[in-house]
């Protein structure tokens, strides 16, 4: 599975998911985070519908987008979604 954090360098609420993200990867270690600088590759956030941040996306390994969370997701939803994308 694959969970995306899509970030600012000036974004409060991005600390927050960041922790969440790091605590569930501990807990679920086949997971690969990616972190997306959305100044640096606006591309890549615009292709992804990213219109605030933080915004985080749980995808399967094929892609299929499984979870959504605008803001810093609690660390049970992440994990739920997580389960979702296994």
């Amino acid at each position: 599975m694959i969970v995306e954090l899509f970030s600012s360098a000036f974004c409060g609420p991005c600390r927050a998911a960041r922790a969440v993200l790091g605590e569930a990867s501990r807990l679920v270690p086949r997971a690969r985070v990616e972190e997306v600088d959305v100044a640096a590759d606006t591309s890549r956030a615009e292709a992804a519908g990213v219109l605030s941040t933080p915004t985080v996306v749980v995808r399967t390994e094929d892609g299929t987008e499984v979870f959504r969370a605008s803001g810093a997701p609690t660390l049970p939803q992440l994990l739920a979604a997580m389960g979702r994308a296994s």
